[in-house]
């Protein structure tokens, strides 16, 4: 990396960083971006599409037939419609995860991992799901038969208590299914991070390194946990493609996450997005049974044949609530940007950083796209946040000019 001195500019230095990505390497990586805002919508129809199946062709009142065929304790009947309707939505959404999680990755050169590996890790994740799903599903069923006006209110609270428990053991029983995880070396680098968190009053006891190099080449890090699993975890390829400036500014903007209280944030939120969505689903189903039902073979909202109007219900809200859920995320990661850079003392770091992530995230939207569809902030707009930072707190700050292709070159 080289540096120019000058009287030191914001824009002229972002400029320096942003003007590094381009040609072939900023059209690609525009092009994968904004094909993935098709991505949401469609998404969203495929998913509905399949619902519209399960009862235009009465095969979610065949699953309730078979499981009243088999008991007559309506959790039973229940548990063995929703985990029926788990399996055959999972093979019939199978082209679209095949082509948005792997064909279209390779495309672009984003995964690294062959057919059956990444199927491997699919059927993992679906076995997750065949546990889980139904089990909140015999739940909500048990509250709408029980309170059958505000039950909602009370599936909000259920969810919230799944959701946790999910925090809690993900790091320790769901992560390790798709990667190893190992507590980092010791050696300067570890000590400096430690230091970072000393700072701060963060626990840094444990810092783990986990083997994503197996799955892609994207840097990342991550707080995950809950209480007594909270965690920090950085990936290998964050260590192996970049420098200590770098990893520093990233594990900055990681602790900013947990001293900020970011999971109990994105939590609270959650909460109030779902309540409103189980809300809207408890209007909008009922009214969609009665008009629909008898050709669907669904007697009413308790009756499990219902759970794909449930399930329409509740994917068309989230579509709609999607400028939300990616402000709010957008608006944490914000603030752990201004936190880590403020940590770390590493703007350049945390700048080479953001345009890394280029790889895969359009540098320089618009206003209004990256208000949208952007739940990170883009690279434009984190690489000006760390030389203003640098213009205001740095001595004599210097722009710097990267080497070019320095990207590819750690």
């Amino acid at each position: 990396m080289a540096a120019a001195s000058g009287s030191f500019d914001v824009e002229t230095a972002t400029r320096a960083y942003l003007d590094t990505l381009e040609g072939p390497a900023r059209e690609q990586s525009d092009a994968y971006f904004e094909g993935g805002y098709w991505l949401i919508p469609l998404g969203t129809l495929v998913s509905v599409l399949i619902d519209w199946i399960f009862l235009r062709f009465r095969i979610a009142h065949a699953f309730r037939r078979l499981g009243e065929r088999l008991s007559k304790r309506l959790w039973i009947v229940t548990w063995v419609t929703a985990a029926l309707y788990t399996v055959v939505g999972f093979v019939m959404a199978l082209p679209w995860s095949i082509y948005t999680g792997f064909f279209r990755e390779k495309q672009y050169g984003l995964l690294d991992q062959s057919f059956g590996a990444w199927f491997a890790e699919s059927l993992t994740g679906f076995a997750i799901s065949l546990v889980m799903m139904p089990l909140v599903i015999v739940a909500i069923y048990a509250l709408i038969r029980r309170a059958p006006k505000n039950w909602w209110l009370w599936a909000t609270g259920v969810l919230g208590i799944f959701l946790m428990v999910a925090m809690v053991l993900g790091p320790v029983f769901i992560s390790p299914l798709f990667n190893d995880y190992d507590e980092m070396e010791q050696g300067p680098l570890r000590d400096k991070i430690v230091d970072i968190a000393g700072k701060y009053d963060i626990p840094a006891d444990h810092i783990y390194v986990f083997d994503q190099s197996k799955q892609h080449k994207r840097i990342s890090a991550n707080v995950s946990g809950l209480g007594p699993t909270i965690r920090i975890s950085l990936n290998d390829n964050l260590l192996e493609r970049t420098s200590e400036p770098e990893i520093l500014a990233v594990m900055g903007h990681e602790m900013g996450h947990y001293k900020l209280r970011h999971i109990w944030v994105n939590f609270g939120v959650i909460m109030l997005l779902l309540a409103l969505g189980l809300f809207i689903t408890s209007r909008a189903a009922p009214w969609l049974i009665s008009r629909y039902g008898g050709r669907w073979g669904v007697r009413d909202l308790a009756d499990p044949a219902s759970l794909p109007v449930l399930a329409i219900c509740i994917a068309v809200f989230f579509f709609f609530a999607t400028p939300v859920t990616n402000t709010l995320i957008r608006v944490n990661e914000s603030q752990a940007d201004a936190f880590g850079l403020e940590a770390a003392r590493e703007p350049d770091g945390f700048a080479k950083v953001a345009m890394r992530l280029s790889e895969y995230r359009k540098i320089e939207p618009g206003a209004l796209e990256e208000a949208l569809f952007f739940d990170h902030p883009s690279g434009a707009t984190r690489v000006r946040m760390a030389m203003q930072w640098k213009q205001d707190n740095v001595e004599n700050p210097q722009v710097v000019v990267p080497e070019q292709g320095y990207l590819d070159a750690e």
